[in-house]
């Protein structure tokens, strides 16, 4: 698969986020966050209807879950969301010992499991770690800590995880167990000096990684050995995650961030923060309700 025409992305949303981030496609429509601005946002590319609420605190992501609400990643811990009130209604608080952390990004694998990391919010100490939710019981996965956590995705038979360590610039592929105990990483993927940082990632249906390059103008595709396929170019420096959907999950859409960003710069990038859709030529896959 080349980059052409069809794989030039185009903003379908004007949202300017702070930090976009988090985007999945659940229940008919997308779903992201503005991290920074403490917002969940819907937006339904079939109508152009957008709505958004306020989370308490900095929300990382949002995403199913089987009993019909959704779960959010808040600054403090999971919660549980529920868009006809709005209101966010705490579950579990994974690091009350460490008020400088945050939660960061999550996946859920083919079990219903809910994997999801958290990382320093002044970006600095290594005191971000990735956790496993299954039912009542949150473990840590037991992976190195590192400054910011980001990923994870999981191979469609939850066999493997792919675990971002942002600021050392290296995807690691973790084996998983049947009872979501985790192998011996491997280094995946590794991105080279001046082409910015790994942020959110996800699969396809051909089982290929999807990065989002923060500070690295793009999206690039990975294929089951690591190899570079595609590199996607953004008319914006900080691309944050990507997520499959609209009819067969056959369009790509990606959130984007003004972080960082002076004046000159978001001078010359007006559609940082935006939404952007494009079209990736592979299909993606259908997002598992989380059981929590």
């Amino acid at each position: 698969m080349r980059a052409g025409a069809e794989m030039v992305p185009r903003s379908v949303l004007r949202v300017g986020a702070t930090l976009g981030e988090g985007p999945v496609w659940a229940r008919d429509a997308l779903w992201f966050v503005d991290i920074k601005q403490h917002q969940v946002h819907r937006f339904d590319p079939a109508t152009g209807a957008h709505e958004r609420w306020t989370a308490p605190d900095q929300v990382g992501w949002v995403l199913p879950s089987a009993h019909g609400d959704l779960i959010a990643g808040v600054k403090t811990g999971l919660h549980r969301f529920d868009p006809a009130t709005g209101t966010f209604t705490p579950l579990h608080a994974p690091e009350p010992h460490l008020p400088g952390n945050r939660l960061n990004d999550a996946a859920i694998d083919a079990r219903g499991r809910l994997w999801f990391g958290s990382m320093d919010d002044d970006e600095v100490a290594a005191t971000g770690r990735l956790y496993r939710h299954a039912g009542e019981d949150c473990a840590d996965s037991g992976l190195a800590p590192v400054v910011i956590t980001n990923g994870p995705a999981i191979s469609a038979d939850a066999t493997a995880l792919y675990h971002t360590d942002t600021l050392g610039k290296t995807i690691w592929r973790v084996p998983l167990r049947d009872d979501g105990t985790s192998g011996t990483p491997e280094r995946h993927v590794t991105i080279e000096e001046g082409a910015g940082y790994p942020d959110g990632s996800t699969l396809d249906a051909e089982d290929c990684l999807w990065v989002g390059l923060f500070a690295g103008w793009g999206v690039r595709r990975y294929d089951p050995a690591g190899k570079l396929m595609t590199t996607v170019r953004f008319p914006c420096a900080n691309v944050t995650k990507i997520a499959f959907g609209g009819e067969g999950l056959r369009t790509a859409y990606a959130t984007t961030a003004r972080k960082g960003l002076d004046a000159a710069a978001l001078a010359d990038q007006p559609l940082a923060g935006d939404l952007f859709a494009f079209e990736p030529g592979v299909a993606g896959v259908t997002t598992v309700e989380a059981t929590l």
